[in-house]
């Protein structure tokens, strides 16, 4: 039987404007560019990490 993978959504709330180089492409490496876009990412230890490098910018809407 497969196993279902856990999934964590995550939205922007902050703006990548006047924020280091990095952190822009962390962003665009969740899928995230605009404010209020959602993305539905696996829940990864890769994942965990870059949500927590740009914490300020996205918020965790919802764990699955």
């Amino acid at each position: 039987m497969a196993e279902k993978k856990k999934t964590v959504t995550v939205e922007q709330i902050g703006s990548p404007l006047r924020r280091p180089a990095d952190q822009r492409a962390t962003l665009i490496g969740l899928g995230l560019n605009k404010i209020n876009r959602r993305r539905e990412l696996e829940d990864t230890p890769a994942i965990r990490g870059m949500i927590s490098k740009v914490s300020h910018l996205v918020r965790v809407v919802d764990e699955a």
